[in-house]
Parts: C-alpha cells; structure tokens; sequence
C-alpha cells in the first residue's frame, strides 16, 4: 500500500529563486555561485531547500553536469520572468529616485535619421529631462525591460496596434543629390532610371514587409514588369541608403518620412514626384503601462506628436477619417 504524501499548499519563500535562476542558466552550481559571489555549497543548500518547499527534484545531478527536471523546466520560465520585471522595477526605481528620465527604443535608421535631428528642440525646451535612446533592431518587451517608450514601424493590426498612436504613414519615391542629376542625362520616366546605380536593402526581398521597399514593387506600378539597371549597390539599413544617395553613387527609393528634411534643404532632390509609391507601413508609439503617467513621459509624447504632425504636413498626409486612431494625438 503506497503512501502519498501530502502536498504543501503555503507560499514557497522567494529567497532561493535567484540561485535557482543562475543554476538553472548556467546548469553549473560552481559558475552560478561565482555568478552570485557565494560558495557552492551555498549555493547548493539554497537548492535544497527550495526543492524541500516545492516538494519535488528541480535539477538532476550528474558526475560532471546539472540537468533541470521537467518540474525545473516549468519553474524556471515563470521565475526568468518574474525576475527581469522585479530587476527592471528596481531600475526604475533607481533611476527615478534622481533626475527624470525617458527611456526610448527605436530603430537605427529612424533614430539617426528623424529623431535625433529633432532631439535639440526638446531638450532646449525641457532641460531637466535625460534621454535616453536604445537603437535596436529587435522588438523589446515594454512589460519586462527599463523601456519606456517604444517607436516602432509595421504595418496596422498588430497585436500591439491597440494600444498604440500612430505617428504617420509612408510613401515611398525616388531620391537623387542634385550634383549627381546635373552631371547625367535628366530623367523623364521610369525608364530613364536604368541608366543609373540604383540603391536598395540587400534583406528587402527576405524580410516579411519590406519588400514594400524593394525597386521591383516600384517599377511594377510603374507597368514595367523586367528591368535590369546599370548597377546595383546594397545596403543593410535604410540610413546608409540614404547616405549613398546624398553623396551621388546612386538613385535610392526612400522613405518619404525619413528624408522629407533632406528633399526640403535640397540635399536630395525627389526625381519622379509623380510616381511616389503608398506603402502600407506606419510608423507607431506605444508607452510601457507603467510609464504613461510619469509627467516627462506625457511631456515627451506631446513635443513627440507635434513633430510627428510637422512630418505630415511635409510628406502631404491627409488624416484618414477611417482611421480609429487619432493623428494629433489628441481625443
């Protein structure tokens, strides 16, 4: 006759997750404790007595190794978690505690090539305010990490969507420097673009929506289905594109958006305005929950949608009534 042992049902003590976390990551009780400046035995006992409260082995030792049980396994998701928002909360915490500051993630190209043009403006106008701006490439979880604020570009219905404000949409259209158009036979239709180098993202035809971005897509609604330039040049990011057509070693399709300010100075000159492509990209903010309410932020989101309305009103964007999100910002 088996005997079954009752199951404990009172909190399991918070003080030992954190060994479980570095264990667990590094399947090493030597580098776990060094991780967290104990002795192994430490380090060691606080595993015991963590299995003891959950009433089940979380890792399997080996002669050489430490393998997580499958209980382990299930733990350790839900503690990896819980531990980077409690590691984030103390950031902010701390950050908090001295001079206010704004936490943005964005993309390289839009920070080089909108944002950071702009950044003066709000600092002249809110000196006791620190920016500071993470430029990544990878989607970062408002919910987990020190960010506050995210900019981000994709198309409308994304999960994330509902909670976010549109800043603007996008066309795209074809950019030259003026010196380059001046030393070469002037261009009067599409055709005409085949005599020269054209500029596009080397990854635009494998990423999921950017092939909105490629030549192709663009000479298509222009009714040329095969054409074949004098060159191509390729490049991993919109900011580099645009940099190669300023210094005239080639044509770039562009992001209407990013380079209104360059077509309005006159260092790129918009060579088939006529033929400007819409994309169904748009360019988003999305507040971490936690930070909506904090006066630097609501501060920020303001001076950021009033720029964002300058933008539409240089690219010509007409607000869509359509449309369920507000473009001013405003209710």
């Amino acid at each position: 006759m088996s005997v079954q042992i009752p199951l404990r049902t009172r909190p399991v003590s918070v003080g030992h997750w954190r060994a479980f976390e570095a264990v667990a990551r590094h399947l090493n009780f030597r580098a776990a404790a060094e991780e967290l400046s104990l002795t192994q035995s430490a380090v060691s006992r606080q595993i015991q007595s963590l299995e003891d409260e959950v009433g089940v082995p979380l890792f399997l030792r080996h002669t050489r190794a430490v393998e997580l049980t499958g209980a382990g396994a299930q733990l350790l998701q839900v503690v990896s978690a819980s531990l980077s928002r409690i590691d984030s909360a103390v950031r902010l915490v701390r950050r908090t505690a001295g001079r206010k500051t704004v936490a943005i993630s964005t993309w390289a190209s839009f920070a080089s090539m909108w944002l950071i043009s702009r950044m003066e403006a709000f600092q002249s106008e809110h000196p006791e305010i620190d920016i500071r701006i993470d430029a990544t490439d990878a989607v970062v979880d408002l919910e987990t990490t020190d960010v506050d604020l995210a900019l981000r570009y994709a198309v409308p219905g994304a999960p994330w969507n509902t909670q976010a404000q549109r800043l603007f949409g996008e066309q795209l259209t074809v950019v030259a420097s003026p010196w380059l158009l001046k030393s070469t036979p002037s261009i009067q239709k599409p055709k005409d673009l085949l005599n020269f180098t054209l500029i596009e993202a080397g990854d635009t035809h494998r990423t999921q929506n950017l092939e909105w971005l490629s030549w192709q897509r663009w000479f298509e609604a222009q009714k040329l289905q095969t054409f074949e330039p004098k060159r191509w040049l390729y490049f991993n990011y919109a900011h580099q594109i645009v940099q190669a057509a300023l210094t005239g070693q080639g044509i770039a399709l562009a992001r209407m958006p990013l380079v209104a300010d360059s077509l309005a100075s006159g260092d790129l000159v918009e060579v088939l305005p006529q033929a400007r492509l819409d994309s169904p990209m748009a360019y988003w903010l999305l507040a971490a929950p936690r930070s909506a309410q904090r006066p630097e932020i609501k501060a920020f989101c303001a001076w950021l949608q009033a720029q964002a309305k300058t933008t539409r009103q240089a690219i010509g964007e007409v607000p869509d009534p359509d449309l369920s999100d507000d473009l001013d910002g405003s209710n």
